[in-house]
């Protein structure tokens, strides 16, 4: 080993040491206490702790509320990723241009609202959605709308989650996308204009190359942290009504913290891995295909 490979090693070393402790431990352990029985009584006492294959999996995968709550994940980032970067990306083309003033205002305004308090800012919604005396539905009256029962109603109690979800997490990915509009190249964008190109050719030919690379990174942060949603419908509906706002791991927690069965809570925390690891090499491959990788 060169002096520059132990250099490199030694640099490193803190930053692997970091991932090891807080990614792969934690990854390795819930593996493994997903094929054991592992539950408030082997926390008492390990001799409590037996060993049961794949037992948990096949109680999981015949458990109708766990395919539920895999429908509702799945709904979730199907309808919040699309809206998640696409008013995160409106807006940053928004700002990008010219005639808008006060840019670094509207920035900080608009990406207020990631760094607030999840749950704070979960009850001031809940609170907003309310039948009665939300202001949404008093919005509503003043143009002769019905009151809306937006969290009570299994059909809009997701949307109505979304809805908040898009407004708490748009800053960030509008941040990212600001960043990367400022670095297309303006005689592209010139030459296209003189050759005729409309807003949206040039969005299309030389925008959205330029910045495909940070869409894909969006796009993967989004898909799993929509798959790992759980604060907004446990404080907004607390998995209601009628169990559709329960995702996997509002799942995984009733499984884990509430009933105490911690090796089927680990099974459902493999099984949500599985799936965004899926998804994530899914995503790849197409970045790849279209060259932003």
């Amino acid at each position: 080993m060169t002096r520059q490979e132990r250099a490199a090693w030694l640099f490193s070393a803190p930053v692997l040491a970091i991932i090891a402790l807080v990614f792969v431990l934690p990854t390795a352990l819930a593996m493994a206490l997903s094929v054991t029985d592992y539950s408030i009584y082997a926390l008492a006492d390990w001799a409590n702790l037996r060993f049961v294959g794949l037992g948990n999996f096949i109680d999981l995968f015949s458990t109708p509320l766990f395919w539920r709550a895999i429908g509702n994940t799945a709904l979730f980032a199907l309808l919040g990723v699309p809206m998640a970067i696409g008013a995160s990306l409106a807006v940053a083309l928004l700002l990008n241009d010219a005639t808008v003033r006060w840019k670094p205002l509207w920035r900080v305004l608009l990406f207020a609202p990631y760094v607030t308090s999840i749950v704070a800012t979960a009850v001031v919604w809940r609170f907003l959605f309310n039948e009665r005396s939300g202001l949404i539905n008093r919005a509503l009256a003043t143009v002769g709308a019905a009151p809306v029962d937006w969290l009570g109603n299994p059909h809009t109690s997701i949307p109505a989650i979304l809805i908040f979800v898009t407004w708490k997490i748009f800053g960030y990915n509008m941040i990212v996308f600001t960043a990367a509009l400022s670095a297309v190249p303006q005689d592209l964008m010139e030459a296209a204009q003189l050759d005729g190109a409309g807003r949206w050719g040039r969005f299309r030919h030389v925008t959205l190359p330029a910045i495909g690379p940070t869409l894909l990174l969006a796009a993967v942060m989004s898909v799993a942290g929509f798959l790992q949603i759980f604060a907004e419908p446990y404080v907004m509906t607390l998995g209601g009504p009628a169990q559709s706002t329960t995702t996997i791991l509002y799942f995984m927690f009733d499984e884990g913290f509430k009933w105490w069965n911690l090796g089927q809570a680990s099974a459902v925390a493999f099984v949500l891995f599985l799936m965004i690891l899926a998804l994530t090499l899914v995503q790849t491959r197409i970045g790849r295909r279209y060259e932003w990788l």
